[in-house]
């Protein structure tokens, strides 16, 4: 299995923190061996990084743990393969556009008996994943459900969230989505976020000896949401997602969420 690593603000933020948290179970804490990436917003651009050796091992990591690049939307994975070679174009994040945006993806999972399932024709995958393929075949659902990013955004994640049950049926699916504005994530069984906002305290690190002070990095009026396969902190109280759940993410609040009915 893979991590992901996401976040949504309503200011320009750098992910350091959380991020040199992801990099120590990309081989030290965690098994995650086979490359690693992470892609930042900037208005309708976005920047992405990329290594195929262990995120503990990567010299472009350290240059992004020692040089804060700030977004409001971010996007992280560090990968443990199992379908692709360890190479670059099986590396996450993913990349394309759909209606004058780029979209960004990272999954987190395996899934079985898919192929005949995820046809597509307008997104194509590069590499060998089977995460790359059902990235694809979202977009590729998006394009022939709408002509334009829906003005009601209910609608998109109503439907985004379908899919997302749909690709469950396959096997484990995590999903970290953006359009470079929304930020979308799905579970199966591993994903939690968690929302700062003032008052903000100290947050410890669970996989490496760092404390952050976030009263010093902040103002009043910052909202700041992270989303993680696991907790990163040991100190702050993280929403765990039930198997179904999904989440969208709009300048660091909530913009809407699904819970499967329990009954």
């Amino acid at each position: 299995m893979c991590e992901l690593l996401g976040m949504n603000a309503n200011v320009p933020t750098d992910i350091v923190f959380s991020f040199t948290g992801l990099v120590e179970r990309g081989g030290i804490t965690g098994p995650h061996r086979d490359g690693w990436g992470i892609t930042f917003y900037d208005g309708k651009g976005c920047r992405s990084f990329k290594d195929p050796l262990p995120s503990c091992e990567s010299q472009v990591a350290n240059l992004i743990k020692s040089y804060p690049i700030k977004s409001e939307i971010v996007i992280s994975h560090i990968r443990q393969a199992n379908r692709g070679d360890v190479n670059l174009e099986n590396t996450h994040p993913f990349t394309r556009e759909l209606w004058g945006s780029n979209w960004c993806y990272a999954h987190n999972g395996q899934l079985s008996d898919y192929e005949i399932h995820l046809s597509t024709s307008r997104f194509n995958p590069v590499g060998q994943t089977d995460s790359e393929l059902a990235f694809c075949w979202i977009l590729d659902k998006l394009a022939l459900k709408f002509d334009s990013m829906p003005e009601d955004t209910s609608l998109i994640f109503d439907y985004i969230q379908s899919l997302g049950s749909e690709l469950k049926s396959f096997g484990v699916f995590n999903m970290l989505l953006t359009n470079g504005e929304y930020l979308i994530a799905y579970c199966t069984n591993n994903l939690s976020w968690i929302t700062r906002r003032a008052p903000f305290g100290q947050a410890t690190l669970i996989d490496t000896d760092m404390v952050i002070d976030f009263n010093q990095e902040t103002t009043t009026n910052d909202v700041v949401t992270v989303v993680a396969t696991r907790p990163l902190t040991n100190n702050e109280s993280w929403h765990v997602m039930t198997a179904g759940e999904c989440v969208m993410f709009k300048k660091g609040e909530m913009q809407h969420q699904h819970i499967p009915d329990e009954t």
